[in-house]
């Protein structure tokens, strides 16, 4: 399987790679990552294989934030890794 397969991310709007969405919840995966990918190769058996239970559950068995919760923490994130790189 290859982390550089790409598709288009509903939540960002563009094209993503897998590795990214692997990494977008910083040590976790996107918590869409499993719908996502389900239509591509088994994903899910992918991440349980590659995930502890405790990151499994902090990633999938949380309720999803509002839309607007998860922009303002994007912009948040963006804003602190470009300072970061400055």
């Amino acid at each position: 399987m290859s982390d550089h397969l790409e598709i288009r991310c509903p939540k960002l709007g563009g094209e993503v790679t897998f590795a990214y969405c692997l990494v977008e919840g910083g040590d976790l995966p996107c918590a869409r990552t499993i719908v996502c990918w389900q239509h591509y190769f088994p994903v899910e058996a992918h991440l349980r294989a590659k995930l502890t239970s405790e990151q499994w559950d902090r990633c999938f068995s949380q309720t999803p934030k509002e839309k607007m919760v998860s922009l303002v923490e994007l912009i948040e994130a963006a804003k602190k890794r470009q300072q970061e790189d400055s």
